[in-house]
């Protein structure tokens, strides 16, 4: 079943279960208790921990910029947008257990069900075949996009630069306010307004109010004509 993933990454495991494990979402288990075996929840935390410290680590040793350029490239770099990107690249939806109920909403598609996948998938490796192998993975599939951000602008804080703009031009920090969230406690979706005064510039929708945030003060610096 893992094979072509295996030859995809470089890689090969032994203990199928793990790496079966990177893939399973606690909605799945729901339905299939019998597998006795764990959601991904735990390989996502420890794959994050290696994730950050593969990235801090990377761009400590090749750059010579000062901190807040190196946080705020490391933040691009493992935000959950550019990890769900990779983990797209890598064709991880496809190998998702989920409920029916989480496969008919799109689960293979959505942005933070993927990131968390590539991280799991990172915990696993790391487990399986130790630092070093997990390091080489990181560099090969997400370091390789460090380029393209700092091209693009993207490292750069929207809701910092919002900011910065607004105190600018109209001596006013924006403010954000809820305007609706949507779905059950442990899959909710958040759609947040950016202002400026009392007029919303702004409009943005994420998993969690920080991101949805994020994203309503990127749609904010691109409507705004100042």
């Amino acid at each position: 079943m893992y094979e072509k993933l295996e030859k995809q990454i470089g890689l090969k495991f032994k203990d199928y279960d793990l790496l079966k494990n990177a893939f399973i979402h606690r909605s799945y288990l729901n339905e299939h208790k019998e597998t006795g075996l764990e959601h991904n929840e735990r390989l996502e935390f420890l794959g994050d921990a290696v994730l950050e410290l593969v990235v801090t680590e990377y761009l400590f040793t090749n750059f010579q910029n000062p901190e807040g350029d190196m946080t705020n490239w490391r933040s691009a770099l493992v935000k959950g947008e550019m990890i769900a990107k990779v983990s797209r690249e890598l064709n991880l939806g496809e190998y998702l257990f989920l409920s029916h109920g989480e496969e008919k909403s799109g689960g293979r598609e959505k942005d933070y069900l993927l990131a968390n996948t590539f991280e799991s998938l990172i915990g696993v490796i790391y487990l399986e075949l130790g630092y070093k192998k997990a390091q080489e993975f990181i560099k090969k599939f997400l370091l390789v996009h460090l380029k393209g951000i700092l091209e693009s602008g993207s490292h750069i804080d929207a809701k910092s630069k919002l900011q910065e703009i607004a105190q600018e031009k109209v001596a006013v920090t924006p403010s954000y306010k809820l305007q609706s969230e949507e779905g059950p406690d442990h899959d909710k979706t958040f759609t947040m307004g950016a202002f400026i005064g009392e007029r919303m510039v702004g409009k943005g929708t994420g998993n969690s109010k920080q991101v949805a945030e994020q994203k309503a003060a990127e749609d904010a610096l691109k409507r705004l004509k100042w």
